[in-house]
């Protein structure tokens, strides 16, 4: 059985304060206290019989302040008691879209139906802030379909719901990298493979990273009914002081460095977050020929279309790229290949 290791550490991070997580699954969350029936501006419907129509791409505020609580569902937290607000929308044609809570101010959720109530999509936590997002999710022409926004707990308040065609990521395969080699995302997915701590604390195993390009696959599966993320976990010798490590990945994802090298007290000690089909590197340095730790994994626990079993395609580059004498950047080099 694959062992989450609840590892917190706390960054400062523009000022404000983050928890990073090491585990594979997702600890519990802050308790917020049941809200008072406040009366507040009707938006949305208060149930799918009175929901309210939105249109794709669309865009709507309001506050689920006043609302009555109908609606729950796990991914991955259930026991909600917040106020919920109903939207539908009804495509012309068979689309696929992302439907985004950002610019919210509390701890969303939001699940969609089908016009026979079955679960399409939800999702809690996309956002560091808590604020949810579904991306990908197919919607078939000329249906119904049905769109809560919820709280997590008792939280409510403000919120924005964005809905906009969903556009493809794909990030750029090099034919030098080598194949990461993990077995495909299964549900209920005993994970032995480059999981670092998570899998052994005792003998943990490690992708190798110095002198290697990499071509990864990460992702989220069910196991036992709880939604776990795949963290890949890397082992190199620092080459020199001052030493870059390169990564793009379909989903947004974290990198960490690590240290020290033991499963008992290992903490972040530097990450970046790798943007959606967006490159990240990270700046190592240290004394040459010490052992690095790294961490590759996503920012959520669960998949962002709500699915059982979610892969997503990553590539990762220790040191610099081949690059001609003259001195050019990065996205220039890339730029030769597309």
């Amino acid at each position: 059985m694959r062992l989450a290791i609840m590892i917190t550490v706390l960054l400062a991070l523009a000022g404000a304060t983050r928890a990073f997580d090491l585990g594979t699954e997702a600890g519990p969350k802050p308790v917020v206290d049941v809200p008072i029936n406040v009366p507040g501006d009707r938006q949305g419907g208060d149930t799918i019989l009175d929901a309210m129509p939105i249109t794709i791409p669309g865009e709507d505020t309001g506050s689920t302040a006043g609302y009555g609580d109908d609606y729950d569902e796990v991914c991955p937290y259930t026991g909600s008691t917040s106020p919920d607000v109903v939207y539908t929308v009804t495509p012309a044609v068979d689309v696929v879209v992302d439907v985004d809570m950002l610019g919210s101010t509390f701890d969303t959720k939001i699940y969609v139906y089908d016009d026979e109530l079955n679960l399409l999509a939800c999702n809690d936590d996309y956002y560091a802030d808590y604020v949810s997002r579904i991306e990908e999710l197919a919607l078939v022409g000329g249906t119904d379909h049905y769109i809560v926004v919820d709280g997590y707990g008792g939280d409510f308040g403000d919120y924005v719901i964005t809905i906009s065609a969903f556009e493809p990521c794909e990030i750029t395969h090099w034919p030098w990298f080598v194949d990461e080699g993990e077995p495909p995302l299964t549900i209920d997915y005993e994970d032995t493979w480059n999981g670092g701590c998570n899998t052994d604390p005792e003998n943990p195993p490690f992708q190798p990273g110095h002198g290697h390009a990499i071509d990864g696959v990460s992702g989220f599966y069910l196991y036992q009914g709880s939604s776990r993320r795949d963290t890949d976990w890397f082992e190199f010798v620092l080459p020199q002081d001052g030493y870059p490590v390169y990564a793009e990945a379909e989903v947004e994802s974290y990198l960490f460095e690590l240290g020290p090298a033991d499963c008992g007290s290992v903490d972040v000690v530097q990450s970046v977050v790798i943007e959606e089909c967006s490159e990240g590197t990270l700046w190592l340095t240290g004394t040459p020929g010490s052992t690095v730790w790294l961490w590759f994994g996503p920012t959520t626990f669960s998949a962002p279309d709500g699915s059982d079993v979610y892969e997503y395609d990553y590539w990762i580059h220790f040191g610099w790229f081949p690059s001609a004498t003259e001195n050019q950047s990065w996205s220039e080099i890339k730029a030769l290949f597309r």
